[in-house]
């Protein structure tokens, strides 16, 4: 009975161990960073670009040697076959055949061509249970060797040749994009969550603040130095900072809880964030950004993308709407015996040659006009595309000349928030003592505020337009270095 007992009393000393909240002090640095290594979001693009990867990987495989091995196990038929008599007449007679093989075939498609040529080899077997003594023979092709190739046809593998290493390209700057849409997340959580942060530390100062003011008041009242208009102001603007002091607390865990679960943390884990940082003396300099953009942008190689697509869908039309042919020959060995090492002596040669053409006739114009629907389309893909490109170029001017912009807002926004901040205290004092207005204290006070609020703001869209232009280029202009990752690892 002791025993048992200490066993749930200690239970009940370690679980608060295991449940205890643990605080997080952030800096936006750290947030991003949490959220490329560990966020869901960051796990959903490292998926997608396996995906891409292993396609590439069976593209390529695609065009490599194959070797199959097809056998035949067990191919039984007890069954009435027509037997053609020395008369010319028809008997029908039940026959009791097994048919086994083994064929192993070495393919390679040839991509410059379209053809396919393989090297095979193989053993086939009958057993005849239709006579008193099971018969059985070998039929053995020791080398084949084909070719087959169409002429005149659309060829895929030309076409994948040129698309496939493009896609792969594209998957690669389209995974490091992902990351950079996932630090603008990253940023716009962060702030919110900053706002909220400095919404309480706001009201809780306006809060006290009001509450001093007011019970001052109070004595003041009471002695006719401030009539009760001012008192009842005074008690109003106590009243809305307390509840304003409530309301923001409650935004500052709904942030909290956002936060949180973009970067996968669970409920224990407690945020607290740094926003007091020093910003970088950085200005982008417009040719190189447009440089970068046009040397790494994903986006640009979906425009090539599309415009070979385009290119061959034209082609692939126009060769269903003409003469076409398809050649296939064969050279090879073969012999049949009843005894397996017989079938292997002396091998007769064996010879295949196949040509066949397609003319179409008469079609009611469905080919040509397939073909000039796909050349119509490909304007349209080339005229989309050229505008897509000056659209490009227009929105990294534009995010280029807004950043270098903002770095001049926030040095505004932070010094009036310093003025706001002094001009309060200096209002507040003389408040005190009698000098000014209680419209002149409130005032001051809100002005106070929105100067804080301003300067934050001021940081976000700093960060936004900056990570808003390293979508475009795939480039770290502080560290002036390509964003790149090793791609091997996120395969593993």
């Amino acid at each position: 009975m002791n025993r048992f007992t200490i066993i749930i009393l200690s239970f009940f000393f370690i679980l608060p161990v295991f449940s205890q909240e643990t605080n997080r002090e952030l800096t936006l640095q750290n947030v991003i960073q949490l959220a490329i290594e560990q966020s869901p979001n960051a796990v959903l693009a490292k998926h997608k670009f396996r995906s891409s990867y292993w396609h590439f990987r069976s593209y390529k495989a695609g065009m490599l040697p194959s070797l199959t091995l097809d056998a035949d196990l067990l191919n039984f038929n007890n069954s009435y076959r027509p037997i053609t008599q020395p008369d010319g007449t028809i008997e029908y007679k039940n026959n009791t055949l097994n048919n086994t093989g083994l064929n192993l075939t070495l393919n390679q498609s040839i991509g410059l061509t379209g053809g396919n040529f393989f090297v095979s080899s193989g053993i086939a077997r009958q057993d005849d249970f239709s006579t008193d003594t099971k018969e059985s023979s070998y039929m053995t092709t020791p080398l084949l060797i084909g070719y087959s190739q169409p002429a005149f046809q659309y060829n895929s593998y030309k076409w994948e040749k040129k698309i496939e290493p493009l896609k792969y390209a594209e998957a690669k700057k389209e995974y490091i994009y992902q990351l950079e849409i996932l630090s603008e997340q990253a940023i716009n959580y962060f702030y919110n969550l900053a706002t909220a942060q400095l919404n309480v530390e706001i009201d809780n100062d306006n809060y006290h603040n009001n509450d001093t003011i007011y019970k001052i008041a109070q004595g003041r009242y009471n002695i006719g130095t401030i009539a009760e208009n001012e008192l009842l102001q005074l008690e109003l603007a106590f009243l809305n900072a307390k509840s304003s002091l409530s309301q923001s607390k409650i935004n500052f865990q709904i942030s909290m809880f956002r936060l949180r679960s973009f970067l996968g943390f669970n409920e224990l884990v407690r945020i607290k964030l740094k926003t007091n940082q020093t910003l970088p003396d950085l200005e982008i300099s417009l040719n190189k950004a447009i440089d970068k953009a046009n040397a790494n942008s994903g986006e640009l190689i979906a425009y090539k993308i599309r415009l070979i697509e385009a290119e061959r869908d034209v082609a692939k039309a126009k060769a269903e709407n003409r003469f076409n042919a398809n050649l296939f020959a064969s050279y090879g060995l073969n012999q049949s015996a009843n005894l397996i090492g017989d079938a292997y002596r002396n091998p007769d040669n064996q010879q295949q040659v196949n040509v066949g053409i397609r003319i179409p006739i008469l079609d009611w114009g469905k080919g040509r006009g397939k073909y000039k629907m796909s050349q119509s389309n490909q304007e349209v893909v080339r005229t989309q595309i050229e505008q897509s490109r000056i659209d490009f170029k227009q929105r990294v001017m534009l995010k280029v000349l807004q950043f270098n912009e903002q770095d001049n807002l926030v040095l505004i926004a932070s010094k009036a928030d310093t003025i706001a901040r002094k001009r309060y205290e200096v209002t507040k004092q003389r408040f005190l003592i009698g000098k000014i207005s209680v419209l002149d204290l409130n005032i001051a006070s809100s002005e106070k505020d929105v100067a804080q609020r301003n300067n934050l703001r001021a940081q976000k869209t700093y960060w936004t337009y900056y990570f808003n232009i390293r979508q475009f280029t795939l480039y770290d202009f502080i560290n002036d270095i390509p964003l790149e990752t090793v791609y091997d690892d996120l395969v593993k």
